[in-house]
């Protein structure tokens, strides 16, 4: 996986459209590879969360190589289906929900009290929700700094509510990540040894958790 983001990397760093827009749009890869490679004896992630964080690179490589409003791709599906605009970018936001949704449920199953929680889904969403805002925070600080040189890494396609819909997209590749993913997603933290129950969601009554509270007290 470590060679494939690799080589897709590379490839995308050649030639790109934009210089400064490639590696805004790439930025998270030089972070987040590295963070992995360095935590991974302490710290291994499911194979799941490793295809998709992979898979995620490649598609933050592709947009950032070409601006993600003149994707090649992009154009054929809109020409194809007669669109208004290029959807790669909405399709990388849906990506911004459904990749982060896994990466934070294992972060959350793993390190918080919130293991077979009801709470873990929904929680997970907000929390993917609240970093696609921070993205366009991040987004609008870019454009107030580079002005009319940021448009490219704005991508908004002349759309005055691509903010919203960014976000919105964000929203549902989140939900539908956590409503497809999450058994395949337990069974693998089953395996690596984080979830000790096959159904991490069935919930103790409180009788049970009072008289274990009294045990462990005695």
């Amino acid at each position: 996986m470590v060679a494939l983001v690799i080589v897709g990397m590379a490839l995308s760093a050649w030639h790109p459209h934009d210089r400064t827009t490639w590696f805004l749009e790439t930025v998270w890869v030089f972070v987040g590879l590295p963070a992995i490679v360095l935590t991974w004896r302490r710290f291994p992630l499911t194979g799941l969360l490793c295809c998709l964080l992979a898979a995620h690179a490649l598609v933050l490589a592709v947009g950032g190589h070409y601006t993600y409003a003149q994707v090649p791709v992009g154009d054929w599906v809109r020409d194809t289906f007669g669109l208004s605009r290029n959807p790669y970018d909405r399709f990388g936001h849906l990506m911004q929900g459904f990749v982060p949704a896994v990466l934070v449920r294992e972060v959350l199953t793993r390190t918080s009290p919130l293991r077979g929680s009801r709470w873990l889904a929904p929680l997970t969403v907000c929390a993917c929700l609240a970093f696609s805002a921070l993205f366009e925070l991040f987004e609008w600080a870019a454009a107030v700094i580079g002005g009319h040189s940021a448009d490219a890494f704005l991508a908004t396609q002349g759309d005055v509510w691509d903010t919203q819909w960014d976000m919105f997209c964000a929203l549902i590749g989140a939900m539908l990540s956590v409503l497809l993913l999450s058994r395949v997603h337990d069974r693998q933290l089953t395996r690596l040894g984080v979830i000790d129950s096959v159904d991490p969601y069935r919930a103790v009554s409180p009788t049970v958790a009072v008289r274990t509270s009294t045990a462990d007290t005695r």
